[in-house]
């Protein structure tokens, strides 16, 4: 049957995400799949044990619109203890369907149509699509190799009357790099005296290495106050499936966020919000999430270090670029679907974090897996 066309896309050169082609590529072909973000090992049993305690107590139905009290309680005082950051329970913290559904949300609070946002690449994917639909402009600018650090001097020049928003994300993905304290510093500077608003990705704020800390705005009092800081329970707890996160926000912001949270899902998965209150008051259970994944990267980056990759090793999240320009002049794309075709690993090439598709011949590995997972990938690897 013929249809009419009755409208005109409001994201016409959007198409299927890398991730699940990627990911599709990878179950067609039988291959290791190091591509997507997600760990091939179950969550804690204590963890799946509650939630089912709270499903079988009859915590069943609708949560309250901003998240259980006695959760956003106890993510007041993480948040606390980790950055020394004030933020009240009632009005300023939010539990959300994940992470990408807090930063849909933030920005579709406060971006209107012709607002221009800030947006650093190599960029993850969820922030673009988000700005457009809400009528913004992206800006974007490159972050510096090979650290891939922020060039504060280009943010100066990007920065106009229309600027609405900066988005930073810390530990990075696709990259693994970190931001500092001077470049809080720097980005504190350069937003004072103006009503610009940070959109503050931090998913992977447990996930850092080598004895670094991790710099949240929460840290930098005048960044906070004009920040909204996202954080992700299902990168934590691996347990991305859960599609639970959650956002703290000064009351401002938080009053603006709320109005479109409650029009987008209402609220979040009840028994989920009980076993994480519950599971949360063990500091444990985020503490030592560092140590574990720097395991697994040193691990995967050792065993790789005479083959024909290059690398930088990641700073933070459990991601890991390699460089294969020693390897072949395929464009990264056509490199990471033969990768999978022919040699059974599935990665993601780096261009496509980036809107103009800039190929440096670099794709990234996700290392969050089984080490008998790893072992495998990396026999791969060195036989290339």
């Amino acid at each position: 049957m013929k249809y009419p066309n009755l409208i005109t896309s409001k994201l016409p050169t959007v198409g299927t995400t890398i991730f699940t082609v990627m990911s599709k590529l990878a179950t067609d072909y039988n291959a290791i799949n190091l591509s997507q973000g997600f760990p091939d090992f179950n969550c804690d049993e204590e963890l799946v044990s509650l939630v089912n305690k709270y499903m079988l107590k009859g915590f069943n139905q609708y949560a309250p619109m901003a998240g259980l009290i006695s959760l956003r309680e106890v993510l007041a005082e993480k948040t606390d203890y980790m950055y020394s950051a004030k933020y009240d329970p009632e009005t300023e913290i939010t539990i959300t369907a994940g992470a990408t559904q807090a930063i849909f949300t933030a920005i579709s609070a406060i971006i209107k149509e012709g607002d221009e946002v800030i947006v650093f690449e190599p960029a993850y994917d969820c922030y673009q699509p988000a700005i457009s639909l809400n009528g913004g402009k992206t800006i974007y600018l490159q972050l510096k190799a090979p650290l891939y650090s922020i060039d504060w001097e280009e943010v100066k020049k990007a920065i106009n009357y229309r600027t609405k928003m900066i988005i930073i994300n810390t530990p990075h993905n696709p990259t693994g790099s970190i931001m500092t304290a001077s470049d809080m510093s720097e980005l504190e500077k350069i937003t004072s005296g103006t009503e610009i608003v940070i959109l503050s990705d931090e998913v992977y704020e447990h996930i850092i290495f080598d004895g670094h800390e991790h710099q949240s705005v929460a840290r930098f009092p005048r960044l906070a106050e004009r920040s909204f800081i996202i954080s992700s329970f299902g990168k934590t707890f691996h347990a991305t499936g859960w599609k639970m996160g959650y956002c703290v926000a000064p009351k401002n912001l938080m009053t603006e966020f709320r109005k479109v949270h409650q029009f987008v899902v209402f609220c979040c998965n009840t028994p989920m919000q009980h076993a994480l209150a519950e599971y949360l008051k063990n500091k444990k259970n985020y503490l030592n999430l560092g140590s574990f994944y720097q395991k697994k990267r040193d691990y995967f980056n050792t065993s790789i270090k005479d083959s024909k990759f290059k690398m930088a090793a990641s700073a933070g999240t459990y991601f890991q670029l390699l460089n294969y320009s020693e390897i072949s002049d395929e464009k990264d794309t056509d490199f990471a679907a033969r990768l999978t075709k022919e040699l059974g690993i599935a990665s993601i090439p780096i261009s496509v974090f980036y809107h103009n598709l800039i190929d440096n011949r670099v794709v990234r590995l996700c290392f969050a897996k089984k080490e008998e997972t790893l072992t495998k990938a990396v026999e791969i690897l060195n036989n290339i």
